[in-house]
């Protein structure tokens, strides 16, 4: 059964490959949604999947790519929009 995730990820975040590196990470996973920076510093993702993928994908979020610095994840479970692909937006 497909889930849909929203979540933001603060801390340093940007400028650090983290958009590149969970792009990659959901193809991995064979997740669709997306991912992109906002201007506030934190960058917003939206997941759909398999529940056990989501989770896999989350925990990466939880830890980032390596000059990332995680200081807070927020999850947020929602209705599923259908993404054909992963993708990031600018």
């Amino acid at each position: 059964m497909t889930s849909h995730y929203t979540i933001i990820v603060r801390g340093l975040v940007q400028k650090v490959g983290f958009r590149f590196h969970a792009n990659l990470e959901a193809n991995r996973n064979n997740l669709r949604g997306f991912v992109r920076n906002e201007p506030d510093g934190s960058v917003h993702i939206e997941a759909e999947g398999d529940e056990e993928n989501l989770r896999r994908f989350i925990g990466w979020c939880q830890v980032g790519p390596r000059h990332a610095v995680i200081e807070q994840v927020d999850i947020k479970k929602g209705p599923v929009s259908g993404y054909a692909e992963f993708v990031i937006r600018h």
